[in-house]
């Protein structure tokens, strides 16, 4: 009142409450036509998250590390290499005094999955190296965790707290989710306290990106930010669908595009790591890659998903049970292989010894192939032998294979690149020095002469070749 008095000069009282009057009046008549509503004009409640988030949020916890950190030159405890990578940022929070042996701090989150026994899914990346780990609850309770186990591999982690009254988050499955599905991401970003983002599934099936050895990302533009590793993104149910794990920026922050590991991968590792410890990836033994229109094309067949097998290893699971390079596997235990990610993602969650039932394409029949899956990794390569070029009349060989010169392999198994001339068809077609070619549109090569036969020009048409290239094999499409 005594501010108003001496800011403007009022002549008598009678004018100055009535411009309090006026003021009062216009005062309500505003925060009424402004106040955000809670139910529409025929008296329905207005849609909102609220009553869903306030369930599971105190299930989605803060995690804060105690480690130690012994220089960059030691092998044991350098520091990961995507903390310097511009696009692909993990979110850890360091404090890190210059001296050789310094103190290891990280922030991160965790989302409880089974109250009962106090399990907690997280991101290895956000407990590595940890001496000690401190969760904090969304009530304030601060809990020691102990570490149940870790799977680099697929940056998962379990933990285990013991407490009363703990809220967990129910698991959904991950094979459901289709692009455009809204996501919500709960986490703990910069330090700020736990934050709800809102967004929409943006990609399904992420790989080749580098961050883990197995990937099948879930992309989404809902805003994951330092601290939000190892938090939940939820659907609208409050299901747990993902475990936040990395962001895709060149500055470090949010620009909308995060990545979640599928939560059906995250509970495979899981329930491993609780009932053994330790992970034992199931190894089919073959080496694969994707089927891709150009091959799908030169193969003759009409499909265009799956995982071409390049290399059956000997001894293997794959090759006892009949697998056969060229055959296209199109399904697992009746799941549709989408490419070679989806098929080593789904066989390396299984534990040696387990079966599973093959769908394979091969010469445009169906067939059904068991296999007991394996666990020992064996490499096998065609060991390259040089020998003095043969030439034949480059005419009579499919166009894409001028500028190579070949030599018989050993064993006669398979012919040899001796060298390929750069820029050349054969070069750009994807030759290299020292490839070996195993076949031709499926059909063994042994010899240059059966490569002569087996490559001739063919106008109009595209041609497979089954290459092995030092431990690895693949096949090239040639135009």
């Amino acid at each position: 009142m005594t501010i108003i008095k001496k800011s403007i000069n009022f002549t008598n009282k009678r004018y100055f409450f009535s411009i309090l009057s006026i003021l009062f009046i216009s005062t309500l008549f505003l925060n009424h036509l402004y106040a955000l509503p809670t139910h529409d004009s025929q008296g329905r409640q207005l849609p909102t998250l609220a009553p869903m988030l306030e369930k599971i949020t105190p299930a989605v916890v803060n995690i804060s590390t105690k480690g130690t950190y012994h220089g960059r030159n030691s092998a044991r405890h350098q520091l990961p290499d995507f903390l310097n990578d511009p696009l692909f940022k993990r979110f850890f929070k360091f404090d890190t005094p210059r001296h050789q042996q310094q103190q290891l701090q990280a922030l991160g989150s965790g989302v409880i999955v089974n109250a009962q026994k106090g399990y907690i899914l997280t991101n290895n990346h956000v407990i590595d190296n940890a001496s000690e780990i401190l969760v904090t609850l969304n009530d304030g309770r601060k809990l020691v965790a102990e570490l149940i186990g870790t799977d680099p591999q697929t940056d998962i982690a379990v933990l285990k707290i013991k407490s009363n009254n703990l809220s967990e988050i129910k698991l959904s499955d991950s094979e459901q989710l289709r692009v455009g599905d809204f996501a919500l991401a709960i986490g703990h970003p910069f330090g700020l306290g736990q934050t709800v983002t809102s967004g929409i599934v943006s990609g399904l099936g992420r790989s080749g990106l580098g961050i883990e050895g197995y990937e099948d990302f879930i992309q989404t533009d809902a805003s994951i930010n330092p601290g939000n590793s190892g938090g939940a993104l939820v659907n609208l149910h409050g299901e747990l669908i993902g475990i936040n794990t990395a962001i895709f920026s060149q500055s470090g922050g949010n620009i909308g595009i995060g990545f979640a590991i599928p939560v059906n991968m995250a509970k495979s590792v899981m329930n491993q790591l609780i009932e053994h410890g330790t992970i034992q990836r199931g190894l089919l033994g073959v080496q694969i890659q994707d089927l891709t229109p150009e091959l799908a094309s030169a193969f003759g067949v009409d499909i265009t998903q799956g995982a071409i097998v390049a290399q059956v290893i000997s001894d293997s699971a794959a090759s006892q049970a009949g697998v056969k390079a060229g055959d296209i596997i199109i399904a697992v235990n009746e799941r549709h292989i989408n490419n070679s990610s989806a098929l080593r993602n789904y066989i390396g969650l299984k534990r040696p010894g387990e079966t599973a039932n093959l769908t394979i394409m091969r010469d445009k029949n169906t067939l059904k192939i068991k296999v007991i899956i394996g666990g020992d990794k064996i490499l096998s390569s065609v060991t390259p032998v040089k020998t003095k070029s043969q030439t034949f009349n480059e005419q009579q060989l499919h166009p894409s294979l001028k500028g190579a010169h070949f030599g018989q392999n050993k064993n006669n198994r398979g012919v040899q690149v001796l060298s390929v001339t750069k820029a050349s068809p054969a070069w750009q077609a994807g030759l290299r020095d020292g490839d070996v070619i195993i076949a031709v549109n499926r059909k063994p090569v042994n010899s240059i002469s059966n490569l002569k036969k087996q490559a001739i020009k063919m106008s109009n048409q595209s041609i497979a070749l089954n290459i092995h290239r030092g431990n690895s094999a693949l096949f090239l499409v040639l135009r």
